[in-house]
């Protein structure tokens, strides 16, 4: 997974990829995302591709796919009940937002932008707030 396209030499022969290369399981699926004043926005369940279709081959020497979006939605609760989130309830972080890959994914823009922030302020007041020295850092 990259965000540059694949490029090839003289040879026709595929070169590594401009930008870094990422692995999605490793580096970016199941992190943290934190906005720009390391406020914490959701986790990554799933990620959007251009340029790859669905249960086709990619061919050796084609363009490598890029990342398009980081999906996010209520996936904790289907994986514990069972079934698919509806399409409707899958929230899009696009990936030009993405400031930083690390051990979380920082963003460059504020949590108060994006539709994902919502899980985090709900579980935030609904239940964090409700335990006892919840509201406050500790001391």
């Amino acid at each position: 997974m990259n965000d540059e396209p694949t490029t090839t030499g003289a040879t026709g022969t595929p070169r590594h990829p401009a930008g870094r290369v990422l692995d999605a399981h490793l580096h970016v699926l199941d992190r943290q995302v934190l906005d720009r004043d390391d406020v914490p926005v959701t986790t990554v369940d799933d990620l959007e591709f251009d340029g790859i279709e669905l249960g086709s081959r990619i061919e050796p020497g084609s363009p490598a796919p890029t990342v398009t979006a980081i999906l996010t939605g209520p996936q904790l609760v289907m994986r514990i009940f069972g079934g698919h989130s509806p399409t409707a309830r899958i929230i899009r972080v696009p990936w030009h937002l993405v400031a930083e890959v690390g051990t979380v994914i920082r963003l460059g823009v504020g949590a108060d932008s994006l539709d994902a922030a919502w899980v985090e302020r709900w579980v935030s007041r609904h239940i964090i707030g409700r335990i006892p020295g919840g509201r406050h850092d500790p001391e």
